[in-house]
């Protein structure tokens, strides 16, 4: 027996899943600053590399993804693949971190910010919908491809502009105006994803509520603990490499007699 699961949302787990995407793009627009040609330093470059991708793919977006997801209320047990979830992630932050290499090569270079706008764009893509693939219950997914399309399309053009900002922002307050515009954006793409998205239960009634089992499975109970100790141990990674990198700045600045 089929039947569409009817799905709605804790309004509080979405303006939550908005404020860390937010977070995670201010980061990432703080870190890239470091990657500019003038301010290069093999080390530094490389730690700044990391931490962008980090604060953009790991937790402006796939952090942002999984509190979304936590959003979504059903009558349906759902659970998550360990593998898929984590290999997200991975292609979320190593995809922001080669985009913002690419870029950081020649700030000024169209062809340069259009390849990796297209690159991150993507990157988004597959991390949003290996997301969903990772879900696990009992049916399937019926999919909007028009939808889908468009959701792409968003993430091609905030991945873009997200680039653009990274490199071409300097004052704080701008900073923040434009972290808040990036995660619009991602919040956009996502939930216009998951708009394409109709589940299909097919498991019989007594056991729809049940929670899929397997050694590599989350549940969706279990997932908010997963989400969120990994998002802290990358928040906290990210501080500690700011900390880090003013130490530098400070002790590589001209003396004045």
């Amino acid at each position: 027996m089929q039947a569409v699961v009817n799905t709605s949302y804790n309004m509080e787990l979405v303006v939550l899943s908005y404020a860390i995407s937010m977070t995670g793009a201010f980061m990432a627009l703080v870190s890239a600053r470091r990657l500019l040609p003038e301010n290069y330093d093999p080390q530094t470059y490389k730690l700044g590399l990391l931490s962008s991708g980090i604060a953009l793919g790991g937790i402006g977006v796939w952090s942002m993804h999984f509190i979304a997801m936590l959003a979504v209320r059903m009558d349906m047990g759902v659970g998550y693949s360990v593998w898929e979830t984590g290999i997200s992630l991975i292609a979320a932050i190593g995809i922001s971190a080669m985009a913002f290499h690419i870029v950081a090569r020649d700030p000024r270079s169209i062809a340069r910010l259009l390849t990796a706008g297209t690159m991150l764009g993507m990157g988004a893509v597959v991390m949003h919908y290996l997301g969903m693939y990772g879900m696990r219950f009992g049916g399937y997914f019926q999919w909007d491809y028009a939808r889908i399309g468009v959701s792409v399309l968003i993430a091609l053009v905030a991945a873009t502009a997200a680039l653009w900002l990274a490199f071409n922002t300097t004052q704080t307050s701008v900073r923040l105006i434009a972290a808040a515009i990036m995660a619009i954006a991602v919040c956009a793409m996502h939930y216009t994803g998951m708009s394409a998205a109709e589940f299909i239960c097919t498991a019989p009634v007594e056991k729809r509520l049940a929670i899929p089992a397997g050694a590599d499975v989350v549940s969706a109970l279990g997932l908010p603990m997963v989400v969120v100790a990994l998002a802290f141990g990358m928040s906290l990674y990210l501080i500690l490499d700011m900390v880090r990198a003013w130490f530098h700045h400070q002790d590589t600045k001209p003396a004045h007699s």
